[in-house]
């Protein structure tokens, strides 16, 4: 019996491990899958929610890690997990993503000779001014298993010289979760909650320290409220972190605007729901890149890279930068028709989870 250990840290880890827990029920007589939460998001909205509404059985194992700075949470995490690795000695660990806990759950792995698989492997934005390209370098340099979401990926690995036989595409499994949970998101009232009609609201989020930490970035943000809520209402859920400094920047309530909805964190069917319906959405996220270019929703990126081309080359993002003023001529632009056509990038098709658990139960 195989015994294997997915790693699940913060909000996006969980649809990126549900699909994959549930591919393998076909395994289990050759495999244990079991699934260490490290805590590192330790909000219920933001955490506990996703176990309901993924139904991913309650962790093996929560590490409490809770937030720190870079260094006490990765080492948080270290020091916790290398205990779960020496009481259950699993034969692999399965990390996603590029969050804290992925590169931190890698190394102590690694150190023990314990197999390592890195799901969204060899993403890059070429900006190690981010803490998640660091963790994404990290990870990918002693992982065993490779497995890719788009094409960007399997370049940039053979660039940084990573043999090829680690290297799998695979496809996109944050998609896996969309395509399953679609359905459900259809028989949401999230739209009737707020008072949104189909295709004709603004969604926002955002949360990267890079943008959100700066006063002047959220001063502008207010200003773009203003203007583009003239023309569309606005829903933001707001990141614990965005939430708190926009009190300190003096904006404790609501925008004082009626086309202006600021809500909590937003549980993973609701938000897939407002993905979906909106006529644009304006973000920083990293995933909602790719499942709005799946969905056929325009998107504009508050970034001046992105780790995820495929979605700028052939979907329906557009990379615009961080200076708000373009931001709100291509956001006025796609609200008066110039709207980007996009595609479904290759093997975005649902059937990734089945492919990465078929190579690993039996290799």
């Amino acid at each position: 019996m195989k015994k294997i250990i997915s790693v699940v840290g913060a909000r996006p880890n969980f649809m990126k491990v549900a699909p994959i827990h549930k591919a393998f029920q076909k395994y289990n007589s050759n495999v244990k899958h079991l699934i260490c939460h490290t805590g590192q998001h330790y909000d219920k909205k933001m955490s506990k929610v996703f176990f309901e509404d993924l139904e991913m059985p309650k962790p093996d194992f929560y590490l409490g890690v809770g937030s720190g700075s870079h260094a006490q949470q990765t080492a948080n995490v270290m020091i916790e997990f290398e205990r779960v690795l020496l009481t259950e000695k699993p034969d692999l660990i399965i990390v996603v993503g590029d969050v804290n806990s992925t590169v931190a759950c890698s190394l102590v792995a690694s150190k023990l000779n314990i197999k390592v698989a890195h799901v969204e492997a060899g993403l890059r934005s070429f900006d190690r001014s981010m803490p998640e390209e660091i963790n994404r370098l990290l990870t990918d340099a002693i992982s065993d298993y490779l497995f890719v979401t788009e094409n960007s990926g399997l370049v940039n690995l053979e660039h940084e010289g990573i043999s090829q036989d680690k290297v799998h595409f695979v496809g996109n499994v944050m998609i896996d979760s969309l395509i399953q949970y679609l359905p459900k998101a259809e028989q949401s009232s999230v739209l009737k909650t707020y008072g949104l009609t189909p295709s004709k609201y603004l969604l926002f989020t955002l949360h990267r320290p890079a943008n959100v930490d700066s006063m002047e970035f959220l001063k502008d943000l207010m200003e773009l409220f203003q203007n583009l809520s003239a023309e569309r209402k606005i829903i933001f859920p707001v990141h614990p972190r965005t939430k708190k400094n926009l009190a300190d920047a003096g904006y404790k309530n609501n925008p004082p605007m009626a086309d202006i909805i600021l809500t909590e964190p937003i549980g993973y069917i609701d938000f897939l729901s407002l993905t979906k319906n909106a006529e644009l959405i304006i973000t920083d996220s990293g995933g909602i890149q790719e499942e709005s270019t799946y969905l056929g929703v325009q998107c504009i990126t508050v970034r001046n890279n992105t780790e995820r081309p495929v979605t700028v080359e052939v979907g329906t993002n557009q990379l615009i930068g961080t200076d708000l003023k373009s931001v709100e001529k291509v956001a006025k632009e796609i609200l008066n028709g110039s709207i980007k056509k996009g595609v479904i990038p290759e093997l975005w098709d649902g059937q990734t989870a089945g492919r990465i658990t078929e190579f690993l139960a039996s290799n």
